[in-house]
């Protein structure tokens, strides 16, 4: 049976800061960093793929892991890389306007890991400014990471600077 003039309850919103919106909007939050142009990368033992989980420390190889400051409490980790990708659309198209890679280590059977969370918010901050970032990664991650780029989309690829092109020859 139904109840005729009870008002539907709502629910009270809670104050968040929403990272992933392409809302634009103007008083209380106003500022806000904008990642609505931005992507992570994963890359582990030599694959690189996406896994947009890392925005939150929710990729997959991050989930399940307690991870410290210390590298000493990851003796048996394998190194691992979160590169912050940023896109634009320019006056050529869309392209890959910037790419910062971050250095962290896991090691899943013992669910433990290593990565400076300042460091890794501070090259997200360099890919959001369209800056690159990617000295830190060896021949086989950079080879990687290019392919990646150009499988996921070739025209943005080719619309992107030469810096970037430089930054991931092998």
């Amino acid at each position: 049976m139904e109840q005729q003039g009870q008002p539907e309850k709502k629910e009270k919103k809670s104050l968040a800061l929403n990272v992933v919106s392409n809302k634009q909007h103007k008083g209380f939050g106003a500022g806000t960093i904008d990642l609505s142009q931005v992507s992570c990368v994963i890359i582990d033992a030599g694959v690189a793929y996406i896994d947009d989980g890392a925005m939150h420390a929710k990729s997959k190889v991050e989930r399940g892991i307690k991870f410290s400051p210390n590298k000493e409490d990851t003796p048996n980790g394998r190194q691992c890389w979160i590169v912050w990708v940023a896109v634009e659309r320019g006056e050529n198209g869309t392209n890959y306007a910037g790419a910062t890679a971050c250095e962290m280590w896991i090691d899943t059977e013992a669910r433990r890991g290593w990565k400076i969370l300042a460091d890794h918010v501070n090259k997200l901050d360099h890919a959001i400014k369209r800056r690159y970032n990617l000295g830190e990664l060896s021949a086989e991650e950079k080879t990687a990471f290019r392919k990646l780029l150009i499988e996921h989309n070739e025209e943005w690829w080719n619309n992107s600077s030469d810096e970037l092109k430089q930054a991931l020859e092998a």
